[in-house]
């Protein structure tokens, strides 16, 4: 992260031809208020020291005994050393020597809390009645399960069946209430009695979470003000986009593509499903270790569709023995039937959960590794292959299995990788369970890339441009319609029927001013 910030204000006063102080000042300006503090760290860049230098001074970039230098550029043109030497002095004139983490600084403190909170429990932090649902968008709320319509009454969330055919309030927040004075008959049971309601929930990793930093953060070509307008809603999702994810996705996107998911397919062919919506995936964490913070009442809710979704972590890690820390399938075996034996004991009868396969992460490398990182378009001088490299030395990278130059090292990941499918898809083919049958569903990467191609698209338009590593908007968008095209012809049973009313049910909902 430091080399990124430092690089961009380097590349700032390039374009600009300014001063590095000026661009900083510039960057700093377009940054939202409160979260000004990040940038004013880096005061003590001059022109003979680059990136790597100002980020190793700053005690920012981890460098363990015995470990070799890591560095994105080539080192400074004067003594690496002296340089350095200049950079720490600077550095511990400003008081930075020894601050090993933003969230040392006081105005971040009670934010950093919020985030570990919010991470170790995997639970919105504004929820008032500790039903699991939040009024709240960011911070795990209502960007990553359905809109709690009353925080103040734990009875009242999205996801469950009626209380008394919601003739008084919205007990279950999908905007259907009260009673028609036409016939007396209930708006909820007139519209959704019998009608296969259920939600949708997402147990994932980061792909599953939707991760992406805009690459406008660091094109200084296209910087400017309206750039970092959006920070403060990915500061506090954890650089996490659920709200435009191929899941549980929801309102327009704006970064980049367009969404379209399970949940808004669900809901057009139910307008009954309104809300009920769970993505509980973690940066980094496996599914089996999600499961736990799932919010369903198997005797009050309606049943759901669970997507396990385990693309990508059970073989990527930052290691340099990076086969070794890989799950094993006897591990992914016992792991996923831990994480199933306890929906079972949640989740309402008449669930479904659908095991997704591994991700051939082989894709990555052949399409990225020659072309530049948007750090490096301005002047064509970093790729991804770099970058990797980069982040493998660190040994921060998010799949140093695949992102490596190492051939044999892409195709064993790949192997294992498929090999933990199959576990999968022994799992869903042979274990039975009270609530719920199992299905397995390929990773539809092969089949995204073609329908892209068909459309005109490049492959590596596929893949986040700032990581290189997770799927991008469009492809998130382009696996729903893949997704939903196999399930209308393989399992329409999990999809449920189509609600006659719906067009009626929209139509009061527009009368009534969206309530």
């Amino acid at each position: 992260g430091c080399v990124l910030v430092v690089s961009v204000i380097e590349q700032l006063a390039q374009w600009h031809n300014s001063t590095v102080k000026a661009a900083m000042e510039r960057l700093c300006n377009y940054i939202p208020g409160k979260y000004q503090i990040m940038c004013h760290m880096f005061c003590c860049i001059d022109r003979k020291m680059n990136a790597d230098v100002v980020c190793h001074s700053l005690k920012l970039c981890k460098q363990d005994p015995g470990q070799p230098l890591c560095h994105l550029y080539t080192p400074p043109k004067v003594s690496w050393f002296s340089t350095f030497f200049k950079a720490t002095e600077c550095a511990r004139s400003k008081s930075f020597m020894g601050f090993s983490s933003v969230c040392a600084f006081p105005l971040l403190a009670n934010l950093c809390e919020k985030i570990k909170y919010i991470m170790r429990n995997k639970l919105p932090f504004e929820d008032f009645d500790g039903d699991k649902f939040s009024t709240f968008p960011t911070l795990r709320g209502y960007h990553w399960r359905g809109r709690d319509c009353n925080d103040k009454n734990t009875t009242v969330y999205p996801g469950r069946r009626p209380d008394n055919w919601d003739v008084q309030s919205d007990s279950n927040c999908n905007g259907i209430w009260g009673v028609d004075p036409k016939d007396g008959i209930p708006y909820e049971e007139k519209f959704c009695k019998g009608a296969d309601s259920q939600g949708v929930v997402l147990l994932g990793d980061s792909a599953g979470a939707h991760f992406h930093i805009p690459p406008e953060w660091m094109t200084v070509t296209q910087m400017s003000g309206k750039s970092f307008a959006n920070l403060p809603v990915a500061f506090t999702n954890e650089l996490d986009w659920p709200q435009f994810s191929e899941i549980t996705g929801f309102l327009n996107s704006t970064i980049g593509g367009w969404t379209d998911s399970l949940y808004l397919r669900l809901r057009r062919r139910n307008r009954c499903n309104h809300r009920d919506l769970q993505n509980i995936s973690q940066n980094g964490m496996l599914p089996v270790y999600l499961s736990f913070s799932l919010a369903r009442n198997q005797l009050l809710d309606n049943p759901a569709i669970v997507i396990y979704a385990t693309i990508g972590n059970d073989v990527c890690n930052g290691n340099r023995d990076t086969l070794a820390h890989m799950t094993t399938p006897k591990a992914m075996f016992s792991n996923v039937l831990q994480a199933l034996r306890y929906l079972d004991s949640r989740l309402p009868n008449g669930s479904h959960v659908i095991l997704t396969g591994l991700v051939d992460g082989r894709f990555l490398w052949d399409n990225l590794h020659d072309r530049y990182h948007p750090l490096g378009q301005l002047n064509r001088d970093i790729t991804y292959s770099q970058l990797y490299a980069f982040l493998n030395c660190l040994e921060v990278s998010p799949c140093s299995g695949w992102l490596t130059p190492n051939e044999t090292l892409r195709n064993l990941t790949s192997e294992r990788a498929l090999q933990l499918s199959n576990v999968l898809k022994e799992i869903a083919g042979s274990e039975k369970f009270a609530n719920f049958d199992v299905f397995y569903m390929d990773f539809p990467l092969r089949q995204t890339a073609e329908e892209w191609h068909k459309l005109g698209g490049e492959p590596w338009q596929l893949i986040e441009p700032v990581d290189g590593f997770h799927p991008s908007q469009i492809a998130a968008a382009l696996g729903t319609s893949i997704t939903w095209q196999k399930m209308l012809r393989e399992w329409p049973q999990v999809l449920g029927k189509e609600n006659p009313f719906n067009d009626q049910i929209e139509a009061i909902f527009k009368d009534q001013g969206g309530h």
